[in-house]
């Protein structure tokens, strides 16, 4: 047998794996959200540097390229004429605004004129300047906080008051090259990625154990292996060595009835022949007749226990097997006998047609009575557990009818006699091994044909029960078809 973990050892396997998933993912999600913050604030301070600059006229900050335009480059910018600027070609999107500054020299004004040039959109600047309790240096600061929000390479033209306009470059801080890597999306990805496989695993395990069990549900209605083998954790292999060790046990000891009892039938013949032979010496023949009888007993009754024994042994495997063929030979063997056993007629299935194009109504149908009813069963069970019930039925109503029903996951095969006098509680008691009804004296048997169809039953996944009917009772043998 190779290694396998315990349900424990996975269980904590599964559980640090989710730990550290989640560990990991959530290192990535705060890591990209505080390197995002930290890039947003960088733009919001290089807003106030830039205010700064362009105001005192002082040298630019690292990162910041403040450049005067040229006078022909100035005119174009008087006439607000942006996107026919030199080297402007490829930011054809411009964006206008204004900031109030708090300065109140009259040379150098109060606005801040500036025209953000864009490679790809216009930016919504409305939210940023409509707060009136923000000073200048925070206006300039909000407005390179949103452009370092989208993905771009904005140039700034800016004019503070009637000095000279100028090119602002920041891209190094605001632009899109600038920003860190987005590890969210990763983040997510990774924990469904780490899900998937823990919950793969999990199902699998799970799944082992539910084929195993459906494999035991399954093994009287389709028969089994003489051992079975699992791969899963170490508990499923413990309880797999455990059910083909009672497996094992379970069949010897029917082996060993089955034996003992063959033993018994055989060593029975050679003094039931010496009792026949001199019960023909016999002159009285009322006193022959009653000791042939019981030998016949006797013998029967051996062979009524093998018969038992050779049900429950279910060495016959289960095939696909046509069950209104199955029935239908069974009736007409009767019949052929001259016994009252009649098979109920199929009542047709209606079907309704779909609407076609040339007709509005849709046309009706209905399918053939002899059609085939299928199922995975073992016929030499089935036909002797359904002999069972016919002559049940016979012996104690005079009279058998058989029906046969099927949906798409049951196969009910209907045994109802005509005017017997046993009740359903009485038919259901004699169901248990060695029970004869009242008319014991005057038919044959040895109480176990009931007890052979509720085993014939159980082994192809249904049951045997019984109702009032209309005219006696009614037996209904269920099977599953599959």
């Amino acid at each position: 047998m190779t290694w396998a973990p315990r349900l424990r050892s996975l269980g904590w396997i599964w559980s640090g794996a989710a730990f550290a998933s989640g560990l990991l993912s959530a290192s990535l999600w705060f890591y990209s959200a505080n390197a995002w913050d930290d890039f947003l604030t960088r733009a919001y301070v290089a807003g106030f540097s830039v205010y700064e600059e362009l105001r005192t006229e002082k040298s630019p900050t690292p990162g910041i390229r403040i450049n005067p335009l040229p006078p022909e480059a100035a005119r174009l910018a008087d006439a607000g004429q942006f996107e026919q600027l030199p080297g402007m070609s490829d930011r054809s999107f411009v964006t206008n605004l204004s900031i109030l500054t708090d300065t109140t020299t009259p040379l150098t004004g109060r606005e801040l004129t500036l025209a953000v040039m864009s490679d790809r959109l216009i930016y919504p600047v409305s939210d940023i300047l409509s707060r009136i309790d923000q000073i200048g240096p925070e206006k300039m600061g909000n407005l390179t906080r949103l452009l370092a929000t989208y993905c771009s390479e904005p140039i700034l033209i800016a004019q503070f008051g009637y000095n000279d306009w100028h090119r602002v470059d920041g891209t190094d801080i605001w632009g899109c090259k600038a920003a860190p890597a987005d590890l969210r999306l990763p983040a997510i990805l990774a924990a469904i990625v780490a899900l998937s496989v823990i919950m793969s695993s999990v199902g699998s395990v799970s799944d082992s154990f539910a084929r195993f069990s459906g494999a035991l549900r399954d093994r009287k209605r389709r028969g089994g292996p003489s051992s079975y083998d699992a791969d899963g954790p170490l508990e499923l292999r413990e309880i797999v060595s455990a059910v083909n060790n009672h497996l094992d046990a379970e069949r010897m000891q029917l082996e060993k009835r089955a034996t003992v009892l063959s033993g018994v039938s055989h060593d029975l013949g050679t003094p039931a022949t010496r009792v026949r032979l001199r019960a023909a010496l016999i002159p009285d023949n009322e006193l022959r007749e009653k000791l042939e009888a019981d030998v016949d007993q006797m013998t029967g009754m051996i062979e009524s226990v093998l018969t038992y024994t050779r049900s429950e042994l279910n060495v016959e495997e289960p095939r696909q097997i046509s069950l209104t063929a199955l029935v239908e030979s069974l009736v007409a063997d009767y019949q052929d006998m001259d016994l009252p056993v009649t098979l109920k007629k199929i009542a047709p299935v209606a079907i309704e047609g779909a609407p076609s194009v040339f007709m509005s109504r849709r046309g009706h149908g209905s399918l053939p009575e002899t059609r085939r009813m299928l199922v995975v069963g073992r016929p030499i069970s089935l036909r002797r557990a359904l002999t069972n019930l016919i002559d049940n039925a016979l012996k104690y109503g005079r009279h058998a009818e058989v029906e046969l029903e099927t949906d798409a996951r049951m196969a009910t095969i209907t045994v109802e006699d005509k005017g017997t006098d046993l009740s359903v509680s009485d038919i259901e008691a004699l169901m248990a091994p060695f029970r004869r009804g009242a008319n014991i004296g005057s038919s044959d048997g040895f109480g176990l044909g009931l007890t052979i169809a509720a085993t014939v039953a159980e082994q192809h996944g249904g049951t045997l029960s019984f109702e009032a009917g209309d005219h006696g009772l009614r037996a209904q043998l269920q099977i599953t078809r599959q």
